[in-house]
């Protein structure tokens, strides 16, 4: 089957503020011209302080969400505390390294929280790397990192992060024929834990 038919692809982005973390996507899954999808999910909360958002293969990703998850509560269980975002990111590269040969065709941007704002990037063999300020994944990461580059600021509160996230995906959007979709999610990971943003105050963000 010709691959470049089934060529898919997203904007996913995460953003540093100074008092949390901030993850954004689209919604659009794509299979080759064809948009499969256009409210697909892409960020996930894994526990209580701890989000990611995924770009790759749906089936692949979603495994590896499924292993996390399932990790973290076991931690819980087992220790009675929270799996840190450095244990989680740990336990997701030896995953990947793992299964180089064959490898899961995923990227992902995790975010946490755990006394101050976390945020880690890995590649499809389980190389990770903790992330400073911003970072984005997918095929319209180049036009989300012009606004990235552009627009952060040091120290930035939580509002202007989600807004800087928000834009970003949003010219990906305009732009990146295979990002879309019906809408932006966006996760804020703080001190009061990982949630959801509705579509309403996404909205809020977006003008």
């Amino acid at each position: 089957m010709d691959q470049e038919k089934l060529k898919t692809g997203t904007t996913t982005v995460g953003v540093k503020a100074a008092d949390a973390t901030v993850l954004a996507a689209d919604m659009k899954a794509t299979m080759g011209n064809i948009a499969a999808e256009l409210t697909a999910t892409k960020l996930f909360k894994i526990n209580d302080n701890i989000a990611m958002a995924i770009a790759g293969s749906q089936g692949d990703c979603q495994t590896i969400i499924r292993f996390l998850k399932s990790q973290a509560k076991l931690y819980e269980m087992e220790r009675e505390t929270p799996l840190s975002t450095k244990a989680a990111i740990t336990f997701l590269a030896n995953i990947l390294n793992a299964n180089r040969y064959y490898p899961y065709l995923s990227y992902f941007i995790m975010g946490g929280f755990n006394k101050e704002a976390e945020l880690y990037t890995t590649d499809m063999v389980g190389g990770f790397s903790e992330v400073e300020k911003f970072t984005s994944v997918g095929s319209g990461f180049e036009l989300a990192y012009g606004v990235l580059e552009h627009n952060y600021r040091d120290n930035m509160d939580q509002d202007a992060a989600i807004k800087l996230a928000v834009n970003a995906v949003k010219v990906a959007k305009k732009r990146d024929i295979y990002t879309g979709g019906e809408g932006i999610k966006v996760f804020v990971i703080d001190s009061k834990g990982a949630r959801e943003l509705s579509e309403k105050e996404v909205e809020k963000y977006s003008q």
